[in-house]
């Protein structure tokens, strides 16, 4: 009894944690559900970032294995994939004091009304893999350019890394949206892995409350996977719309405050 009164003040974050796992699993962009959580819950500003990392990089792990096991991509493939997106969000790292964010947002209102839009109107979009009608090398290329540049986008500003590389990659791959989710899991995760890096050496960081809230993320994300994996395109893509939608509304919200 006293174990769930103590527990009981974390509950709401943790069901919002676990939602966000879920919709991230399916169609990225979590993060729009956890910062005001936690922000909702008081955490420190200064460990906002930091905390929602650790417990987002747990539960994209899952969600992560589970999509690439399914989707069976070739070893050599994933690894060129992951050193190009480890090296973009380091370079977007360094990139931030360059760029300006508003710059970046303003971009973002001009790309996400045509996602929606043909998100929207393309019912058939993702549901076949057309990627065989690429070469290898082709497809490498096209995969590493989006890997690297969606990469370096999440090191400088991130809010949908994970909506634009499933996108992208159905999108100028030919990927169904299936093998493209599981492709935006796995870099989505080794950009998350290196900011959670730095921000633990920084330790801006709440690692207790991030470990919780971890174990409250992967269950999400091991529930929105199974549903992806079940039923495909035709849970991916709606989610994708509805994401896109969102972050587009955040981003004007933000810009107009």
């Amino acid at each position: 009894m006293e174990l769930f009164s103590a527990a009981q003040p974390w509950l709401p974050l943790a069901l919002l944690v676990f939602l966000a796992g879920f919709v991230d699993a399916i169609a990225g962009g979590g993060g729009l559900i956890t910062l005001p959580a936690y922000l909702a819950h008081g955490l420190s500003p200064a460990l906002l970032l930091g905390t929602n990392k650790l417990s987002s990089c747990l539960g994209t792990a899952v969600a992560a294995f589970r999509f690439v096991r399914e989707t069976r991509f070739g070893a050599d493939f994933l690894f060129i994939l992951i050193v190009l997106a480890a090296g973009g969000a380091a370079l977007g790292a360094k990139a931030i004091s360059l760029v300006p964010p508003e710059t970046i947002r303003l971009l973002l209102l001009v790309l996400l009304p045509p996602v929606a839009i043909f998100l929207a109107a393309r019912k058939s979009f993702g549901l076949a893999d057309t990627s065989r009608r690429h070469s290898e090398n082709a497809l490498l290329r096209r995969s590493g350019s989006i890997s690297f540049g969606v990469s370096f986008y999440d090191g400088l500003l991130g809010p949908g890394t994970g909506t634009f590389l499933a996108v992208a990659f159905a999108r100028l791959c030919g990927f169904d949206l299936l093998r493209a989710t599981a492709l935006a899991k796995l870099l989505n995760l080794v950009s998350n892995a290196a900011a959670l890096a730095a921000f633990l050496w920084l330790g801006m960081v709440d690692v207790r409350l991030g470990l919780a809230m971890g174990a409250a993320g992967m269950a999400g994300n091991y529930a929105g996977s199974h549903l992806a994996l079940k039923k495909g395109a035709w849970i991916i893509r709606p989610m994708l719309f509805a994401v896109s939608a969102a972050l587009l509304l955040k981003i004007a919200w933000d810009l107009l405050r």
